[in-house]
């Protein structure tokens, strides 16, 4: 069997941004997976950049769309152990609409599907096994992939500066082009709408004072990647 084969799924099957470009099904229940995506971040010699990389070309749904590391909560990301916890306001802001085990889990797996997909390592590593340092991790909005779709997440983007990951970036096949861009070579590739929209929301986030970012109205996208607040 071929990685393209039927009923195979690759590995960035389960990275938020892409599906929401995939033609739509038949209406069926599908519930929104939970999800983390990290945006990794670092000043660069024109502005900010952040990290992203185009899903493989010859992955048969939605080649070459460029996205942010991520994917959804696995079962043992809720009994992983970490470096450091959540801060108060990233957890705050996670179980907003997540339980606590659900709220740390999704930062779990933002960094260990950081570390899958480029190598680089959000805490420190022993041995194989990852401690992610979750006090690194800053919230900024949640995403909802709307219905009919054939798959749904319940998408969280979490923050975090690439000062505060470790080792070298490489591919590990998942994603291509693994690179740091500034926001307007970004917006020049194919890119998901609600990829688009949480780039905009996160450049937002960056020009704001540490005190501003914690108290702006939490936001949601919801159905056509429609921005609301989060209830």
């Amino acid at each position: 069997m071929t990685d393209d084969a039927p009923g195979r799924e690759r590995p960035t099957d389960d990275n938020p941004g892409a599906e929401a470009l995939a033609p739509r099904t038949t209406p069926r229940a599908v519930r929104p997976k939970h999800a983390a995506s990290l945006i990794l971040w670092r000043q660069g010699k024109d502005g900010p950049e952040v990290l992203m990389g185009l899903r493989h070309a010859r992955h048969r749904f939605m080649p070459n769309v460029l996205v942010f590391p991520g994917g959804r909560v696995d079962r043992a990301d809720h009994r992983a152990p970490a470096l450091s916890e959540l801060p108060a306001f990233t957890r705050a802001c996670l179980e907003r609409k997540a339980p606590p085990s659900l709220a740390r889990a999704l930062g779990i797996a933002a960094a260990r599907e950081l570390e899958e997909e480029t190598g680089l390592v959000l805490g420190r590593t022993e041995g194989r096994r990852l401690l992610p340092d979750l006090g690194a991790l800053e919230y900024l909005c949640r995403a909802v992939t709307p219905a009919g779709l054939p798959r749904r997440f319940n998408a969280r983007f979490l923050v975090a500066p690439a000062a505060a990951a470790q080792g070298a970036l490489r591919g590990s096949g998942e994603l291509e082009e693994l690179r740091y861009f500034a926001f307007e070579d970004a917006f020049r590739h194919k890119i998901a709408t609600i990829t688009a929209k949480v780039l905009a929301e996160f450049r937002d986030w960056l020009a704001m004072p540490p005190a501003a970012r914690e108290a702006r109205e939490l936001i949601c996208f919801r159905g056509q990647d429609t921005r609301t607040p989060e209830r």
